[in-house]
Parts: structure tokens; sequence; C-alpha cells
């Protein structure tokens, strides 16, 4: 290309977006290359702390890092890339507002992550909800809090069981740890509610393997089973849904249990507008085939210039840990792939070699509510409070950015002493209405 500094076209802000950039700005000279980023959003949202935005432990906007804020030498654009022709450099980028344009590139990095899979399965598209973005965590939150309103003036019935019913679909860490959180604040809620009792509540999760939390040992899983029975919450497992019409989920055994509330949490697919529309080479999972240093290709033939990362990349896992020789879609990889990748696009611009991407899982920490967690590590298993303790102190440490750490932990720390927030803002998704209830109108035109 004419231009005599390296052009550098990052697609996707997430983890492994996010820490390329934040990485590059670090490792590359002043002037040794243009950075760019493309994201539909502006901010990088904290994944892991999803579940505790769902359940008013964090302030929604303290998961989330500002692009703009943290990335001062890197050109962010808030748009989504809709299509990639790596033949000739160059990526489409479409604006939500305007007309796409052509991007050209020297080195693009794909880091899109990854979007809820589903099935097709009735009712499922039209009435549940997942758990991939901020905006979901707080609009389950608030729909929660809403039913506890709604179902407060109404008789004991079938309405107001339907109100007080949440569905989670999946039993990995998201799903397991969504639904013990929502049930610690459900159970919390109650004190401010004397028209409900505790046995009013319904909680249920599905998965349709005979076990939970594939991350953990057995005996790990079978713990946070028994946890979850004391807490009334119900288990279901070697159970599929089969539909969701009409508020009513019907299971694979024959049950039908109406709800308002219903979390998917069943599985993750690479990002399909940005796989779908590129000429890279995809692998049989819908992922960019990826070699261990990070550039897209296999281990005969390498793709120049091109890298991808995080959930959107099939990754080998030269540990021997990886489903099926891949490392699986966590952010523990996206995080570390990340960084790595900084530094190896860095080598190559400089005529060095990069190196391969090896990481030994350092275990599984998930949260269950207040005061409950579970960590795992090898054959070492913690559970119930110091397992919780963990938990927090893992993540906390991991958030991006000192700014991003102290709005976290200050949160934690107010809510120790003050309890968490239980403002129910579900009418931020319609601002105006109480604007258009008494707003004037022009009189209709005479006849």
């Amino acid at each position: 290309m004419s231009n005599t500094v390296p052009k550098i076209l990052i697609v996707g802000g997430g983890y492994a977006g996010f820490y390329t950039a934040w990485k590059l700005e670090k490792h590359l000279r002043k002037g040794e290359a243009e950075v760019t980023i493309v994201d539909p959003l502006p901010y990088m949202t904290y994944q892991p702390f999803l579940p505790e935005v769902a359940a008013g432990s964090i302030e929604a906007r303290h998961s989330v890092v500002a692009l703009r804020r943290h990335l001062k030498r890197t050109t962010v654009v808030t748009a989504k890339v809709t299509g990639i022709d790596h033949a000739n450099r160059t990526a489409t980028i479409t604006p939500d507002q305007g007309e796409p344009w052509q991007e050209s590139y020297d080195q693009i990095v794909v880091t899109a992550g990854a979007v809820s899979r589903t099935f097709p399965i009735p009712g499922i598209a039209d009435n549940a909800i997942g758990l991939k973005t901020i905006e979901e965590a707080v609009a389950i939150r608030d729909r929660l809090m809403s039913n506890f309103d709604k179902a407060s003036v109404l008789p004991p019935g079938p309405e107001r069981d339907r109100l007080l019913t949440v569905i989670v679909v999946g039993g990995g860490f998201a799903g397991i740890e969504v639904f013990a959180e929502l049930r610690s604040l459900a159970s919390a809620l109650l004190k401010d509610y004397p028209q409900l009792r505790f046995e009013d509540t319904h909680f249920h999760l599905i998965e349709a393997m005979s076990r939970i939390m594939p991350e953990v040992s057995l005996p790990t899983s079978e713990w946070v089973l028994k946890n979850l029975a004391t807490r009334g919450a119900n288990v279901h497992l070697d159970t599929q849904v089969t539909g969701a019409v009409n508020g009513n989920i019907e299971l694979s055994t024959g049950d039908v249990l109406p709800s308002d509330l219903i979390i998917w949490t069943a599985g993750v697919m690479a990002n399909p507008t940005v796989v779908r529309g590129s000429d890279l080479p995809v692998e049989e999972r819908g992922r960019i085939r990826t070699r261990p240093d990070l550039r897209v290709g296999t281990e005969e033939e390498i793709v120049e210039g091109a890298w991808a990362a995080g959930d959107v990349s099939a990754v080998p896992d030269l540990t021997g840990a990886g489903v099926g020789g891949y490392c699986v879609p966590n952010a523990q990889h996206a995080v570390r792939q990340a960084k790595l990748l900084a530094r190896n696009l860095t080598a190559v611009l400089r005529g060095e070699l990069p190196q391969e991407y090896i990481h030994h899982n350092l275990g599984a920490v998930a949260g269950l509510g207040l005061y409950v967690g579970v960590f795992q590590s090898g054959k070492i298993a913690l559970k119930g409070f110091i397992a919780w303790l963990a938990h927090r102190g893992y993540h906390g440490l991991a958030m991006p950015s000192w700014e991003r750490k102290w709005r976290v932990l200050w949160g934690w720390w107010n809510n120790f002493w003050l309890g968490r927030d239980m403002v129910n803002l579900s009418t931020v998704q319609n601002p105006r209405y109480v604007f258009e209830e008494f707003a004037a109108r022009p009189k209709p035109p005479q006849q």
C-alpha cells in the first residue's frame, strides 16, 4: 500500500479486541503504526460481572470499559464490520447512521467475539433473553423487580405464579451464576414485599446434560446442586426445552412451566455477521481458523496480514486440555491471547518471529449469590464464603484499568454497609412515557 505507516484494523471491541489495542499502544513506538478499532458499542463489557449486574450487586456502568477513555492512541469507530475482503485488504464498515464505506488496512485483527447460540425452538426467539450484553443483564434485573411489583398487588393464582417464576436454560457457568444470583436477589426482595412469601417464588434451571458446570469436578458440581436445593431452586437435568410459546415453557419431560422471565445461556457461537462476511478460512464450528501464534491459517499455510483471537477464533490448545483440541471460549483465554497477539503483531512488523500461545488453565471460580461461591483449580476445590471471596478478588483485580477496578471495589464496599441498590429502572426503556401521556397535541382539523 502507498501509506508508509502500517494500518492495523481491529474488528471488535470486546475482551480480545480491547486488550489487543490497549497493549499495542504500549508496545508500538510513536508513529510505528496506525491502529483503528471498530465495534458497534463504544465500550467493552466485562462479561463475568453480568450475573452480578443482573442481581443488582454491581452498577451496570462500572462493569464496562469506555474505549475512548482508555485507548488514547487508537482511532475508535462506532460501527459494524459487515464484510472483510482480505484478498484486497479492505473491510466494509457500516455505521448506524450514514452510508457504508471501505476501509483499507495492512494488518487485520478479528476479535468479534461470540453471540448467543439458540435452536429453532418455538417461542424462544420471541420470548427469551440472553446474557451476553450489559443491556440484557439490566433488562433481566428490571424485569424481575417489575414482576415483584406486579405480583404484590395480585391475589394468589396462576398469573402471580407466572410473574414470580424464573427459568434459566443452560447449566454452564453463565447459567448457574445468573440463576443463583437471581435466587439471592429474589430472597432479598421479599423483606420489602410483605404480600409475598418465599414459597411464592419459583426458580427452575433446565440442563440437557446429566450434570451442571462441566468446568469443575463432579463432586463440586454436586455440591452446587445441593446448595441450590437448600435455597429453593429447582434444577432439571437430562431435560430439554421443547417450546416457549405464550410464556409457557414446555419440557421434554412433559412438564409445562408458565414464566414471564426466560433466560437463555445454553451455548454461544462465533459472531456470524463477521465470519460469514469475510473471505478468511473458517473451521467446521464456524470459527476462524487460527494458528497457535494467533495468525489466521493452518499449520501448513499462513494467511499473511490476518490475526484472530477470542471466541471468534479456533486457537489450538497446546496444553492438550482444550475441548476438541482448541481453546475454550472464555475470558481467561481471550485476555491472554490478546496480550500475546499484540506482542506478536509488533514483532512481525519489526521483522521478528511471533511466539505460540500456550496457557495452562488457572482454574474456575463462580459466584452463587451473596457470600456463596465455588473455586476449582486441579484437585483443589473451595466452596462457600471463602470461594466467594476468591471470586470477587479474582474478578476485581482482572477488571482492566485501575479506574474501573476502583469503581467496582467502591460499589462492593458501599453495598456491604448499605445493601444492594434495589431501584427498579425498567421505565428507562420507554423514557418518554410520561411526556407522551401529558403532552399537548394539535386538535384534529374541523371537517
